[in-house]
């Protein structure tokens, strides 16, 4: 009895510990889509209600502009494009055959917002500055980056290095995946399972850990059989640049973040935090995947 309830103490302890280290999003005047707001035009930037790419003005002869998501940008540069992330090694061919409705698709159809490859290219739409132009960007972080200072690029395929470089950019697509085992990913426990096979966090004792002292926040995506895979909104909300708004260390609530990104994320706190974010995909380099089951998210 006494075991059971040093155990119930120490688990107490080390939840609560955890909490106390995350803060919650201050309170502010500002607009949570921040940048995205774009010089005050809001959601229309991205979503035109009406017609497509037309309703902002922009008509590229794409007879199903806006069928996805209402979008609003013109997406024909970036129609059927083939681009390599992450080394050079993730490869995405971007969607070629314009969705018009159930029975449609081809062999890349541009599908829906559940799909991973189109999600990359309504996102590649403002953020390419290679093969699809924008007018009104600046190219650069409207945030200052944390600790380092000044600001990042914006513009992923015309970031200051050979335009048309995205070899600098994090794994995208389908061969990006989260799975269990190796030097990067999860412990699954007892399902003995190589990769995950859902969207549910996998319960050996390192993740389970890591759950209490961080959370889950990112969002991944399943194409056919394939599940977990990494996609641009797996790890930015792009409706709230500065607040997340879900569950940390097991307790909903608004927690602070930047650059749109989902879960709590704020360097300048010089703790751990932006590692732990991270973390929630390269599981093998966390703490608890290392033994360390009571380190603090600060």
């Amino acid at each position: 009895m006494r075991k059971l309830t040093l155990i119930l103490f120490l688990a107490v302890v080390t939840i609560s510990v955890a909490m106390a280290g995350i803060p919650t999003a201050p309170a502010g005047t500002n607009d949570i889509l921040g940048a995205h707001l774009l010089y005050g035009r809001g959601c229309i930037g991205c979503h035109a209600p009406h017609s497509g790419s037309g309703g902002n003005g922009v008509v590229k002869g794409d007879t199903y502009s806006g069928s996805v998501a209402l979008w609003g940008q013109d997406l024909t540069p970036l129609y059927g494009q083939t681009l390599s992330f992450g080394g050079g090694t993730y490869s995405v061919t971007l969607p070629g055959v314009p969705w018009t409705g159930p029975g449609s698709e081809g062999s890349n159809p541009v599908n829906s917002i559940s799909d991973p490859t189109t999600v990359i290219l309504l996102c590649l739409s403002c953020h390419d500055g290679n093969l699809a132009k924008v007018g009104m960007m600046k190219g650069t972080t409207v945030e200052t980056l944390p600790v380092a200072g000044g600001h990042a690029p914006t513009l992923l395929g015309n970031d200051g290095t050979t335009p048309g470089n995205y070899s600098n950019d994090h794994p995208v697509g389908i061969s990006a995946t989260v799975g269990c085992g190796g030097q990067y990913n999860w412990d699954c426990g007892a399902t003995g399972s190589a990769t995950m096979t859902s969207k549910t966090f996998p319960s050996g004792p390192g993740s389970t850990a890591f759950m209490t002292n961080y959370g889950f926040a990112v969002s991944l995506y399943t194409s056919g059989t394939t599940y977990n895979i990494v996609s641009c909104t797996s790890c930015h909300n792009q409706h709230s640049e500065l607040i997340y708004n879900g569950t940390m260390t097991g307790v909903a609530g608004f927690y602070q973040t930047q650059f749109f990104l989902r879960g709590y994320y704020n360097p300048s706190t010089g703790g751990n935090n932006a590692a732990q974010f991270c973390r929630q995909c390269h599981g093998g380099e966390s703490n608890e995947m290392n033994g360390q089951y009571t380190v603090p998210t600060t």
